[in-house]
This record gives C-alpha cells, structure tokens and sequence, in this order.
C-alpha cells in the first residue's frame, strides 16, 4: 500500500484498499494483521487513520500477534486513539483466537505425549502474565472429557485445591488427569511447590481410583513435563 494513502483517512482510500471492502471483495486473507484490526477498532484519532494506529500497536509488540494478546486494557488504552471500548474489543479477538485454537485442538487430539499437552494449553497460558492452573480430564481411552480451571493467582504463584480438583475428576467420572500450569517468568522448571503438590494430588487421587499421569509446566515457548522427568 503506498505511503500517501496510508497518511488520508481510510474514509478517502479507494475502496479496494479499505479494510473492509477489502475483506469482501478479496477475503480475509488478503488483509494484513493491522488491516483486520482496523476492522476491529472502526477508527483512529485526529492525528491518524485507523489503519495507521494499529500499525503502530503491532510495532509496539514486535509485529507479533501473540505478543499482542498479552497486553491488558490499560496498555492499550495508552495508545492515542484506543479507548476502553476499542481496547476491549481487541482484548476479545485476541480470546476468541485463543479459544478457537482450544476448541479444535480438543477434536483434533487423543492425549498420547506431554507434547500434545503442550499444544492444547499452549495457547490458553503462555501468554498470560499470572499463573492460572489447570486440569485435563480423560476417559480411559485418554480422550479430552474436559480442560477445567481450577485457579487463577499471580505473577508468583496460584492454589492447586486438592479436593476441588480430585471432585471435579469425580463428578466427570475421569479414568485419569493432567495437571497444568504455567510460569509466566519464561521459566519452566518445577519449584519445590509444584514437586509437593503434585505428589500430594497423585497419592490422594489414588484413593479416588483417579490416575494424575503427568504434571505440565507451562513457559512461552517451552514446557516442562514431570512424566518425561520420570517425577511422577
């Protein structure tokens, strides 16, 4: 796109380079990533177009979507031109990919290594910049009944509730669980917390005829599994 349309509001753009007439003329994929969320944010400010504003909202993270899903409102809302309303709306979108990318994944997968953990919760936790933990529920066939929350903490930890956790195992008649959280610091080594806790889920969940298979640490782009480090 040339730099003298960029500069006029999309309004005066011809109408093959607006975003939206784009999108319907030539399809989805033909919009770069700032030029679907000007979609998202409708307009810019007096001093730029909307096209231009969400360039500069990529640039600030890194032209990278998924270093744009982990800023907050406020972030956003430090951008002249993006108010509560626009910052929530692209909070949304940023969510909706998120569950998008659950929801098929979940259909997609029989649970058979850490790695297919990993890809299911990959896109739910390492983005987030507090720690939230999570259990997988099987059947006997190791099939998904169920990813469910269990907590939501801070940047330095969360509750892992035992008897919530092993209740819910229960009430879904699960054959087995994974344990999942992540580590928002990038690193995903087990602290002696997370050794103790899972040890104290497994031998209750024995009592329970419930099998905790595996524990699964989160980071940004890497994972830690106490099954592969032979810890549980």
């Amino acid at each position: 796109m040339k730099k003298s349309i960029e500069r006029k509001p999309i309004y005066l753009w011809a109408n093959d380079d607006r975003p939206r007439e784009k999108l319907i003329e030539k399809g989805r994929t033909a919009l770069s990533d700032a030029e679907l969320l000007a979609i998202l944010i409708g307009t810019g400010s007096k001093e730029e177009s909307a096209f231009d504003l969400c360039k500069r909202i990529l640039g600030e993270s890194e032209n990278n979507l998924y270093q744009l899903g982990k800023q907050s409102i406020h972030d956003l809302m430090k951008f002249n031109g993006i108010g509560e309303a626009k910052a929530i709306s692209i909070i949304a979108a940023m969510e909706l990919g998120r569950r998008r990318k659950q929801n098929g994944a979940i259909k997609r997968n029989k649970i058979s290594s850490s790695q297919a953990v990993y890809e299911l919760f990959h896109g739910l936790l390492s983005d987030i910049s507090y720690e939230e933990f999570w259990i997988l529920l099987l059947n006997r066939g190791n099939k998904v009944i169920k990813l469910e929350k269990i907590s939501t903490g801070g940047i330095t930890g969360t509750v892992a509730d035992t008897k919530i956790i092993l209740k819910s195992a229960v009430d879904h008649m699960a054959s087995s669980i994974i344990l999942v959280h992540n580590h928002p610091s990038g690193n995903c080594q087990p602290s002696q917390s997370d050794i103790s806790i899972t040890k104290k889920i497994k031998e209750a969940g024995k009592l329970l005829d419930v099998s905790v298979i595996d524990h699964i640490i989160i980071a940004e782009n890497n994972y830690y599994s106490f099954a592969d480090e032979r810890l549980i």
